[in-house]
């Protein structure tokens, strides 16, 4: 069985018959034209509110860059407000394994910060996750090593 449906409503047009009346002048609009073009240049003139995702500005240590060890400070900055009490910073050891680096609580807003030790010489992988101002969670990592 198929179930009928009425007509679909859409774009709302002027229509002489059922107006009653002239239709707009070609200088007026329609509401919906108004509507459609005032939302679209909110969106367009608040777009961090929009797009409020956070997006790495900047990382130490930076991609393929080669660090001293033993010990290992990430700094990440980004574009925007990070919740950095629901954020982390993980290495990536050579073997696989993982280490979670721990957070530094007085990070600036846009930035996280997050100190480790025991890195030997060799290859590694910084991933990390941010929870953004607008919600959204934004990952990323990238290579470096230890001398």
């Amino acid at each position: 069985m198929v179930a009928q449906l009425g007509p679909v409503v859409g774009y709302a047009r002027w229509d002489a018959a059922s107006a009653g009346g002239s239709p707009p002048a070609s200088g007026e609009s329609d509401p919906m034209r108004r509507l459609s073009a005032a939302l679209l240049a909110s969106v367009l003139a608040f777009p961090t509110a929009t797009w409020a995702h956070a997006i790495l500005l900047e990382a130490t240590p930076a991609p393929n860059a080669t660090v001293a060890g033993p010990q290992l400070e990430v700094v990440l900055k980004f574009n925007s407000r990070i919740d950095g009490k629901r954020s982390r910073v993980t290495i990536v050891l050579s073997d696989r394994s993982t280490k979670v680096l721990t957070n530094d609580p007085s990070s600036p807003p846009d930035s996280l910060r997050a100190k480790g030790d025991g890195f030997t010489p060799g290859s590694y992988r910084l991933k990390w996750q941010v929870l953004s101002s607008d919600g959204h969670i934004t990952r990323g990592e990238h290579p470096f090593s230890v001398k």
